[in-house]
């Protein structure tokens, strides 16, 4: 079974009533339960549902775009209203946009129960162009903070909330870590998030994690850059950033540097979740695995979880980065698509009994 970490009484029974997953015990596919495997595999073996997006840019204060892929469930059954339909705001990954497989299940989960769906892709990622030398990391909320603004702004009258993956859970953390209560969402799903990123990028330079995960990340985020070059060039020496084999080193010599820290280790300290966590003011569940690469076990926040009220930590013991596969032969629902579906479903059709924790 999974350990379920919550200071409160009344957020536990609300889970354990209407999202009783969280209880039940994970029997992860037995053929691949290492945590490594199953992340290396979960890309390859998952389906992916087809979703057709409507497009959205929209301008920030310093003159760039932000790329929205909006799921509108029009055909809603259930909220055939659009003006009340339930909006879920999905974030994924570092090099991740609207077409991850994790994202797609989300919104198809979504589907099923009428509510609209709407995706944050990080700037310069997910196809359009870089319109100012700026990007983005996990520590910066101000693009966040903008999409949450705007897509509230759209459906007032909407119940809304949020759900990230990875770094997408890592900037939502710090978000609400930065708004407490002061946030238009009602509450937060976080799946896989590195709490601490120094833990992170230690377990990610071990010999073996460097090679199946860290030098293959590197590539992926130098790539998510190299389209945009001739943009970046007017602030950074993009030869030396091409060089980076670690994510410590593209971090050192780009994100840091982008984002105006001293050193790495003020972004990094800057990025940790865990510093955060006591300010987080809405109610959040954060999943994860102890066996996680990406967020080593011993990382995970959970005697600061049991000080906050509003936090309950899910802690399986299998399951990798983002991979939570079960069943001989793991196509279509994975644990973390359950746990996704029951708590959103829970949030917005029984909020009313935590939401005034």
């Amino acid at each position: 079974k999974p350990q379920l970490v919550a200071s409160n009484d009344r957020f536990c029974r609300f889970l354990e009533e209407y999202c009783p997953v969280v209880t039940e015990t994970y029997y992860p596919t037995i053929w691949c339960w290492e945590g490594r495997v199953q992340t290396l595999l979960r890309p390859f073996i998952t389906s992916r549902p087809q979703v057709q997006y409507r497009n959205e840019l929209i301008k920030t204060a310093d003159g760039g775009q932000i790329s929205l892929d909006w799921f509108d469930n029009n055909d809603s059954l259930y909220y055939p209203d659009a003006s009340t339909r339930p909006t879920v705001l999905l974030l994924p990954g570092l090099t991740g946009t609207s077409k991850e497989s994790y994202i797609l299940h989300m919104i198809h989960q979504s589907e099923t129960l009428g509510y609209r769906c709407v995706v944050f892709n990080n700037r310069g990622i997910a196809g359009e162009d870089l319109l100012t030398p700026r990007t983005y990391c996990a520590a910066n909320t101000e693009d966040l903070e903008a999409v949450i603004h705007h897509v509230h702004s759209l459906h007032p009258s909407a119940p809304f909330m949020a759900a990230g993956v990875s770094m997408g859970g890592m900037l939502l953390l710090n978000y609400l870590g930065k708004t407490g209560r002061d946030t238009p969402l009602m509450a937060a799903a976080i799946f896989s998030a590195g709490w601490n990123v120094f833990e992170s990028v230690e377990s990610l330079e071990k010999p073996l994690n460097w090679l199946l995960f860290n030098y293959y990340l590197t590539t992926c985020l130098q790539s998510s850059i190299s389209r945009h070059r001739q943009m970046l060039e007017k602030l950074f020496d993009m030869d030396l950033v091409m060089k980076a084999r670690t994510v410590r080193e593209f971090d050192k010599q780009f994100t840091s540097v982008m984002f105006g820290y001293r050193s790495i280790d003020d972004y990094y300290e800057d990025a940790s979740p865990c510093r955060k966590l006591k300010s987080v003011g809405i109610p959040v569940l954060c999943l994860n695995s102890v066996d996680d690469v990406f967020s080593p076990g011993h990382a995970i926040p959970v005697e600061t979880a049991k000080q906050n009220a509003n936090v309950a930590l899910v802690l399986t013991s299998c399951g990798g980065h983002i991979g939570f596969l079960e069943g001989i032969w793991p196509r279509k629902c994975t644990y973390m698509d359950r746990v996704f579906k029951q708590f959103v479903q829970a949030v917005f059709e029984h909020g009313n009994k935590i939401l005034s924790m």
